[in-house]
């Protein structure tokens, strides 16, 4: 390992298994100076450039390593600093929301991962497919969602994109499968979405981007996807999101092998820097180029890092020092990381980086404004929906106690079983 990136890692964390050691050192190599342009920077916005990323950003199993140059614009660096900023100020919305007490139950930020979600989002086309577990936040807004959805639906209310009645681990759109919240569950359902995509034959357009966390990687049912997805040459791109500690345990104390991107056995794999939202941008670039030319599954292992707890409930600091997450905070944060080399290049000035935050705290404010002013579900009318698909719903269904029945419209109980099945006087119009 590069003995410069060891010597900056925080004492608690040269204790820890070599390769936990290594992949703190990977996630701590960004910053100015680690990428640079290939060229001068051009003064159009949206005249293509080429940056060359730093070496060591990448290793690889049973493949080579992507390029290390990554062409981009100005306009591009820009939004993708915007969007990383909004990402950040509304999951620290949500954490104030939270202690607040409007928000209840499990609430699992992304605060310090946003180069995952905001790079894989600008190397993706609309049409490819993401589901992960539960830092699904970010996720949700990029693929078609809003700040408002998502705040709303942590708040329990109406304008949620789950309709208030999903929370945080349960919010999708046509493109993106939730938040799910059952460790590493989420990842056959995904080789089954890359299934569908080979089935209809979209899989040398599109693929499925399959989320999960160090703390899934040892689920049997993910090793049942590897084999399924390789045996069938599925468009499955399988992604560790590997943030160090799987709750509150380090991965080195649960993985014998925490090296996650040669875990795939005959599934090539590629590590990367997962705190630099370019390398992400790279890497699934080149994921998506892999599957969609034929040659199958790829596993990639972003290794980032949260600052805050595994949940709301966990302050994050009982397993690992404060010096450890102020380091990476120093060190490594994704958004001061690229807000230095925009600087650096010359791409923008800090008064319009300034202007840049100001209006993500705007947006983000006036979401969770409108998210507060929206109802909650209705008791009597909301319980019922979004349960069935559409014309598919049963004459009735029960609800919290026996004698609360609820039944459905004629055309909803006809659509599924005829009329002749559910007396007369029992349908509602």
């Amino acid at each position: 390992m590069n003995r410069l990136l060891t010597s900056t890692l925080p004492r608690s964390s040269r204790s820890l298994a070599p390769a936990l050691r290594r992949a703190y050192a990977v996630s701590a190599s960004t910053g100015p100076g680690s990428v640079a342009p290939t060229s001068s920077v051009p003064s159009s916005s949206t005249e293509p450039f080429s940056i060359s990323l730093n070496a060591d950003y990448f290793q690889t199993y049973r493949c080579d390593p992507p390029s290390l140059e990554v062409e981009v614009t100005k306009e591009k660096l820009v939004q993708m600093y915007s969007d990383m900023v909004q990402m950040r100020r509304m999951e620290m919305a949500a954490d104030q929301l939270y202690k607040q007490k409007l928000i209840r139950g499990f609430c699992h930020l992304a605060i310090g991962q946003e180069a995952v979600s905001i790079g894989m989002e600008s190397a993706i086309e609309t049409d490819d497919k993401i589901i992960t577990a539960y830092r699904c936040h970010p996720f949700a807004v990029m693929r078609g969602g809003s700040i408002t959805g998502v705040i709303g639906e942590l708040l329990g209310r109406q304008v949620g994109m789950s309709g208030g009645k999903g929370g945080s681990m349960h919010i999708f759109t046509k493109t993106f499968f939730g938040g799910n919240g059952i460790v590493g569950a989420q990842v056959p359902l995904g080789a089954g979405i890359a299934f569908a995509q080979q089935y209809l034959g979209q899989d040398d357009k599109h693929a499925t981007f399959i989320m999960y966390g160090d703390g899934a990687s040892n689920q049997g049912q993910v090793f049942e996807a590897y084999n399924m997805a390789k045996l069938w040459n599925l468009p499955a791109i399988f992604v560790c999101e590997n943030n160090l500690y799987g709750m509150g345990t380090s991965a080195a104390r649960s993985s014998a092998n925490t090296k996650y991107f040669t875990r795939g056995d005959l599934i090539p794999g590629v590590q990367v820097n997962g705190m630099d939202v370019l390398s992400v941008h790279k890497a699934c670039q080149f994921a998506k180029e892999w599957t969609t030319s034929g040659k199958g599954p790829l596993l990639l292992e972003f290794v980032t890092y949260r600052y805050g707890g595994h949940s709301m409930s966990d302050p994050g600091t009982t397993y690992r020092t404060r010096e450890e997450i102020q380091k990476m905070r120093s060190s490594s944060d994704p958004i001061t990381g690229l807000k230095n080399n925009l600087l650096e290049w010359g791409v923008v000035s800090e008064e319009e980086l300034k202007a840049v935050d100001k209006e993500a705290r705007s947006i983000v404010d006036e979401a969770v404004e409108e998210a507060k002013k929206s109802p909650e579900p209705d008791l009597e009318k909301d319980m019922w929906t979004d349960i069935y698909y559409e014309g598919t719903a049963p004459p009735f269904l029960r609800g919290r106690e026996r004698e609360e029945i609820h039944y459905y419209s004629e055309k909803e109980a006809r659509t599924t079983l005829g009329s002749k099945d559910v007396p007369e006087a029992k349908l509602t119009a």
